[in-house]
């Protein structure tokens, strides 16, 4: 399997949103810092589309680890490494095209997965990646909109470093 790279946009967050939701494609919407002699900031990442139904969620992944794969029938992701770095993985099943990128704290971005792509993440290097993540509803114990497959149940998605 060869997956494409995820399209880049410079849109505005909802704009790349109505895209990522139109074309039932992942999107990366690039991130630009501010930084002055204080540090550096992200700002306004996810910036109308933002709702009362979503959930914004931090988890950290340790080097090695892939958590792969799952998808949302009603929720749309929205991924901000903030610490190391992800391979983000995209499959759409009922034709078969995969899309896949290395976001993190070297290159910055928000990645949009609209409802029904399978997606996870791999953690690249040797340190623990630390991803954001808003979704656009909040997780119901009582009714997950979550289906799980194997890390491995995409024939040839290729996890592991490439360019080693």
């Amino acid at each position: 399997m060869n997956p494409q790279p995820i399209r880049v946009l410079t849109e505005s967050p909802a704009r790349a949103h109505e895209i990522a939701l139109a074309e039932r494609e992942p999107v990366m919407l690039v991130s630009g810092f501010h930084a002055d002699d204080r540090g550096w900031s992200l700002m306004n990442l996810m910036q109308g589309v933002l709702s009362p139904e979503g959930q914004i969620n931090f988890s950290t992944q340790y080097p090695g680890v892939i958590k792969a794969w799952h998808r949302h029938q009603k929720q749309t992701d929205f991924w901000l490494c903030l610490n190391g770095h992800v391979k983000a993985g995209v499959f759409r099943e009922d034709d078969g095209r995969a899309w896949m990128t290395v976001v993190g704290e070297r290159r910055p971005g928000v990645i949009i997965i609209p409802p029904t792509l399978w997606h996870g993440a791999a953690t690249v290097g040797h340190e623990p990646a630390g991803l954001l993540y808003y979704v656009t509803r909040a997780y119901d114990p009582k009714d997950p909109d979550e289906d799980r497959r194997g890390y491995d149940s995409v024939e040839g998605f290729p996890w592991g470093v490439r360019h080693g």
